[in-house]
């Protein structure tokens, strides 16, 4: 079990606390789009950026709601989220205008799940504000990476992440390269699976041989954590993504940026990755697409969400174009 290190909740000055998301970079900016399933394909991604090693957890998520939930105005909190098999273990008190949060310890390293893709926004813009306390309003939850202005809707479809983002839910492109990307350069290839493997992964807690994740066979004992249906985040300690994230394949879905569906009324967005509750290993696959789900949705036990840290637009130029003059210099030599 490797999560020492993750530090999910530090203790702040004043007393607050604060989120520390662990990331990692993936780099190869330029990187060719996988087009062995469509064109033209995902995964190219033409900055370096940072995303979660591991999937956003219960204990991060209380933090967030002890900051800005004290009235909960948009709805962060389910109450489902309390069950403490399949759920995330937190727990609201209080009433109104004075909510506190707690989550019980052995899911804080777990995903928090029960969550809509508007929850996962608002989580998004209350990273880039610095994570403040306050009402859910503007400059807590309500701009930031997004300008969501008290939308909760199953539309959405003109929100997308506002330029000069800091912290945001992942694009599907991002989400990706990360899970897939073999990196070392620009034509590296894909793997199949989230685990540096074109082998379906197994389902082996001790994971002493690499190349496992939390998924439902159909068949096997279920669930596989003694009850718990979601495993401690970087649980398969030997399975990484070529980058290092962890459970990219299985756990939770992850929503992600996209709009893979719409119609006059809804725009769905995007989910990847297969989760505890699915009875095939086939949605952890690269060529495993779904039409993603109603961003309101939140009855879904097996929702959750990873973030991702992306430079400013003009820093993400200037690395590109830092990039070009020093091969242009080296082709003069």
């Amino acid at each position: 079990m490797a999560v020492a290190g993750l530090a999910a909740i530090l203790l702040a000055a004043g007393g607050a606390m604060a989120v520390n998301i662990e990331t990692i970079t993936v780099g190869d900016p330029g990187n060719a789009a996988d087009t062995r399933y469509e064109t033209p394909g995902y995964g190219a991604v033409n900055y370096t950026y940072q995303i979660g090693k591991y999937e956003v957890t219960a204990g991060q998520y209380t933090a967030f709601l002890n900051a800005v939930a004290k009235t909960d105005t948009y709805a962060l909190y389910n109450s489902t989220m309390s069950r403490t098999d399949y759920g995330s273990g937190i727990t609201q008190s209080g009433s109104p205008g004075s909510y506190t949060y707690s989550v019980a310890t052995d899911f804080a390293n777990r995903p928090v799940n029960y969550v809509t893709f508007w929850d996962s926004c608002r989580f998004a813009n209350w990273l880039s504000n610095n994570q403040p306390t306050g009402a859910q309003g503007p400059g807590t939850t309500e701009t930031g990476a997004y300008t969501l202005d008290g939308y909760n809707g199953n539309d959405g479809r003109t929100i997308q992440r506002n330029p000069g983002a800091t912290w945001a839910v992942t694009s599907e492109d991002e989400w990706y390269k990360a899970a897939y990307y073999k990196g070392g350069g620009a034509n590296a290839g894909y793997w199949d699976y989230p685990t540096s493997s074109n082998t379906a992964p197994g389902r082996d807690m001790n994971d002493a041989s690499g190349n496992n994740a939390n998924y439902y066979t159909g068949s096997e004992p279920y669930p596989i954590d003694n009850g718990k249906y979601t495993t401690i985040v970087g649980e398969f300690q030997n399975s990484p993504s070529p980058y290092g994230t962890f459970d990219q394949g299985g756990n939770v879905w992850e929503w992600n940026e996209a709009i893979p569906y719409q119609d006059s009324d809804y725009a769905y967005r995007g989910m990847r990755g297969g989760a505890f509750g699915e009875s095939s290993v086939g949605y952890l696959l690269a060529s495993s697409r779904t039409y993603g789900c109603a961003p309101t949705f939140e009855g879904g036990f097996s929702f959750g969400f990873r973030v991702s840290e992306v430079p400013e637009p003009g820093s993400a130029a200037l690395v590109v174009f830092g990039g070009l003059a020093l091969f242009r210099r080296s082709r003069r030599k």
